[in-house]
């Protein structure tokens, strides 16, 4: 599925609404260039998901971790754009994906595809200009 967004608040609308997709768990790779939509689709899923904002880039902090809490689970948002999969692992990665009704949403998740589940799904972010974006769902 592919889809075009006008603007941030159409960007973040669609996160928010891929939340009900994915409310049993799951984990959702986000990939495309610096500024294509990555984070602020991110944030709509959060807010989607129930989970108590703000919602700031995981940039510095890698990982995230939000409660959700009319379910028992959690949703983590890492990015990954300055690690490697051994820094990952380091992190609790195999802690994290254990709980099948964890949500993880993972920017720059090619820089770690060697340890990201098959059932995974793809997310592909593209410029067309300053406002548009093209998302794609693999």
């Amino acid at each position: 599925m592919e889809t075009i967004t006008n603007n941030s608040k159409e960007t973040q609308k669609l996160g928010e609404d891929f939340a009900k997709e994915i409310k049993e768990g799951g984990m959702v790779c986000l990939s495309g260039d610096l500024g294509a939509g990555k984070t602020t689709f991110a944030q709509g899923l959060l807010k989607g998901l129930g989970c108590s904002g703000p919602f700031t880039s995981p940039t510095f902090t890698i990982v995230k971790e939000y409660k959700v809490e009319s379910i028992k689970y959690k949703a983590y948002h890492m990015d990954c754009y300055r690690i490697k999969k051994e820094d990952m692992i380091n992190l609790g990665w195999k802690e994290i994906i254990a709980e099948p009704k964890n949500i993880v949403i993972i920017e720059w998740a090619k820089r770690i595809k060697n340890i990201i589940p098959q059932k995974a799904i793809w997310i592909k972010f593209e410029w067309i200009d300053e406002e548009k974006r093209r998302i794609t769902f693999n």
